[in-house]
């Protein structure tokens, strides 16, 4: 209804509901991410859920996977829930000797589940950084119907060229990857690294903003891991408001500007968690 034509772009998230009852059964412990910050961590008690279509009160810690789209009556995007699953912690797990998901694991089949609703749509997922992991971009472009993940990217993640083509008469296994890249840190440094200004229609609810962005495409890839092409944006301020940060998309086609403003269409989730658990 909200979105008849065009891509479908969900949004991954978590939040924590502190309640306590004896009828809470799988409550773990986690981090709170609310209160803690880069020096200071603070732990919450309460029940971690990913969620997709939410029916029901939530209670405990939430991760949500909501629907981001523009209501012709408001005048942002709105983040619309559409799946909800429970995720227990490993401690709870052991103890019911049942076999433990990461929250990976659980995001994987709520986007297989979403793509058997949705076979014919193209489906793009925007993150934070606990999904900024290779296992699980590689698996999500290994669906039928392949999912598009930006999330946040490492300034020190290890990057290459893609892997050169077979040669006649060449011996041993195909490579993987080809030669290493420097890493966005060592490029910030870069006196040749070319920068382009972009205005971003709705930078966080605080209306138009411009910013610089530097993009490439690369091959992500730790030994043991199996590779995962992506197209990496370095953003950062003109003023210095903010230190620079990086991106990532696992479809390297895509515009910088275009994985921007998907990306900080994250900011619509953090209004939905309030009204979700009051």
């Amino acid at each position: 209804m909200f979105a008849p034509s065009g891509p479908l772009v969900f949004g991954l998230d978590d939040t924590v509901e502190r309640r306590r009852g004896a009828k809470i059964k799988a409550k773990g412990i986690y981090r709170d991410p609310v209160r803690s910050s880069k020096s200071h961590f603070v732990k919450t008690s309460g029940l971690r859920w990913l969620f997709l279509l939410a029916k029901r009160h939530l209670t405990g810690r939430s991760r949500c996977l909501m629907l981001l789209v523009p209501i012709p009556w408001a005048s942002r995007v709105w983040a619309l829930p559409v799946l909800t699953a429970l995720a227990p912690s490993e401690r709870y797990n052991q103890e019911h000797s049942q076999r433990h998901k990461k929250l990976t694991d659980w995001a994987r089949l709520m986007l297989l589940v979403v793509g058997r609703w949705l076979p014919d749509r193209q489906i793009i997922v925007v993150a934070d950084s606990a999904y900024s992991v290779i296992e699980w971009l590689w698996a999500s472009r290994q669906f039928r119907t392949p999912v598009t993940v930006i999330t946040r990217l490492r300034l020190d993640a290890a990057l290459f060229t893609p892997a050169p083509a077979r040669q006649p008469g060449q011996r041993g296994r195909n490579r993987v990857i080809g030669s290493r890249l420097p890493s966005l840190a060592s490029l910030l440094k870069a006196p040749n690294l070319v920068w382009k200004r972009v205005s971003v229609t709705n930078w966080y609810g605080q209306g138009e903003r411009e910013v610089e962005v530097a993009s490439s495409t690369a091959v992500w890839y730790h030994g043991g891991k199996p590779p995962v092409p992506i197209r990496w944006v370095l953003i950062r301020d003109p003023w210095g408001r903010f230190e620079t940060q990086a991106l990532l998309s696992t479809d390297p086609n895509l515009s910088p500007k275009q994985v921007l403003e998907w990306f900080i269409q994250r900011w619509c989730l953090e209004m939905v968690f309030p009204q979700m658990t009051n």
